[in-house]
């Protein structure tokens, strides 16, 4: 099968409920495309290929350079659970669904059929490697094998695994002298490459993950890829403020960067200490952008590439100093813009979208592209219009994170944080047009009244049926 969109099997599927039966099934070839799934945790649309040209991601960059790119990708909420859990789902988060770090999709949408039990039973060998969902435990019967490296690999040094056993999260960074494959994602990468040749001498389709753990916290990686930046060149974001007319609701604490050992537990990092971060970051980024590219020179030495949807993702963005704002947790753009492109081998040759897309939308969109129809608890829009160059009707985006919910039309960003009833107690609303970093808040001046009155209309009615109640 040498152009993916060839002669691609076609299902046709009848629904009842939450679940299905298949009906009729033709084909012209033996099997199906397989899938490629690259999750990244924490990682932020700043790469080379995202116009950041200082940062050192040549195995991204030439993977970019075969894919469509999505300018504009945002995740339904900022934070890794809940997001993993939506995205898998294709549903939007609730009021009650998808909350934090520890959703669960089988205790928050048990009803719900997943896109690797869709595959599953569609006669994809389904194999989770690496930070998927974020429990291991969880959606397991969708996996034909569920793998993760011991989290203690996230250091190096035995005597940063002394104090990570010992205290709540361990150091926040750290630069070892080491071979790539001692940290958990260089294991990860080896883990991939063996799967791939043993799939290689399967006659079924597969759909293979690859969860990266990296960038985020903490910042460790093998000194070379620190080597790759010079700190005295890093600089704070031009966004280091918190303007007065934003809520404070808007604002955090960062409490998930201050449970690590000595950063301060109040008040803003000092400035050594936040372009450190910031360094760690990126060789983090480096250092994950070397373990893709190990995986992807195996999956075309094996001559899989030709046959092989790739997609790679990240699970929301990060804060870097951003709104004086670290990790995520926040409805700013800098904690829902992501990173997302898809590599479909006939069809994508490095082309840039403006369509806004959400990830919810990323679950039908696989599934039109190997020719399966999707269960009716999937609420996403399929994107594979605009893999076709078609103008893509859809243009918003709905986040949501805790009471903040957010709607992205166009250049605007409206945010309210709402009660249980659905009533607003803040607002805020930034025109990117005029002001990218999200400076001046909009929402309470008198001129724009009329403007998030409408928004707020919009709001409700783009958020989900079942938002308030489910």
């Amino acid at each position: 099968m040498k152009t993916l969109l060839l002669k691609t099997l076609l299902c046709s599927l009848v629904f009842t409920g939450h679940g299905f039966s298949q009906t009729t099934t033709t084909s012209a070839e033996n099997k199906k495309p397989n899938i490629l799934f690259i999750a990244v945790d924490d990682l932020r649309p700043e790469l080379n290929f995202y116009g950041a040209n200082y940062i050192k991601s040549p195995n991204l960059d030439k993977l970019a350079g075969e894919s469509l790119i999505f300018e504009r990708a945002y995740c339904n909420v900022p934070v890794c659970g809940a997001s993993r859990a939506s995205l898998m789902t294709g549903a939007r988060p609730t009021r009650k669904r998808f909350i934090n770090a520890h959703t669960n999709k089988d205790k928050d949408y048990p009803e719900a059929m997943s896109l690797p039990m869709l595959l599953k039973q569609n006669g994809y060998i389904t194999i989770s490697n690496g930070k998927i969902y974020h429990s291991k435990n969880d959606d397991t019967e969708a996996w034909d094998e569920i793998w993760q490296a011991n989290r203690l690999w996230g250091y190096a040094l035995s005597e940063s695994q002394d104090i990570r056993k010992n205290t709540k999260r361990g150091l926040p960074f750290e630069a070892a002298k080491v071979h790539d494959s001692v940290y958990r994602d260089g294991k990860l990468a080896l883990k991939v490459i063996k799967d791939l040749n043993k799939l290689k001498q399967s006659n079924q389709p597969f759909f293979l993950t690859m969860g990266l753990a990296k960038p985020h916290l903490p910042f460790t990686a093998p000194k070379k890829y620190w080597d790759l930046y010079d700190r005295n060149k890093i600089e704070l974001p031009k966004s280091y403020i918190q303007p007065k007319s934003s809520p404070k609701q808007a604002f955090h604490n960062f409490g998930e960067l201050r449970q690590y050992e000595n950063i301060p537990k109040r008040g803003d990092l000092p400035e050594t200490l936040a372009k450190e971060l910031i360094h760690g970051y990126y060789a983090c980024v480096s250092y994950i952008d070397a373990q893709i590219g190990l995986v992807l020179n195996e999956l075309k030495r094996l001559e899989l590439d030709e046959d092989t949807i790739v997609i790679l993702w990240g699970d929301h963005g990060w804060n870097l100093g951003d709104h004086k704002l670290w990790c995520k947790h926040v409805t700013f753009e800098t904690a829902l813009r992501t990173p997302l492109i898809i590599k479909v081998p006939g069809k994508t040759k490095g082309e840039t979208t403006n369509a806004i897309t959400e990830y919810i939308d990323i679950y039908p969109s696989l599934a039109e592209l190997v020719g399966v129809g999707v269960p009716n608890t999937v609420e996403g829009q399929s994107f594979v219009p605009v893999l076709d160059g078609k103008q893509q009707e859809k243009d918003w985006a709905v986040s949501k994170f805790k009471d903040a919910v957010t709607l992205i039309k166009g250049d605007l960003f409206y945010t309210e944080w709402t009660k249980d009833d659905g009533v607003a107690y803040a607002r805020m609303l930034f025109d990117h047009k005029t002001d990218p970093l999200e400076l001046d808040n909009l929402a309470e001046k008198p001129e724009y009244e009329a403007l998030v009155k409408e928004l707020a209309i919009e709001l409700r009615q783009k958020w989900g049926k079942d938002f308030l109640t489910q």
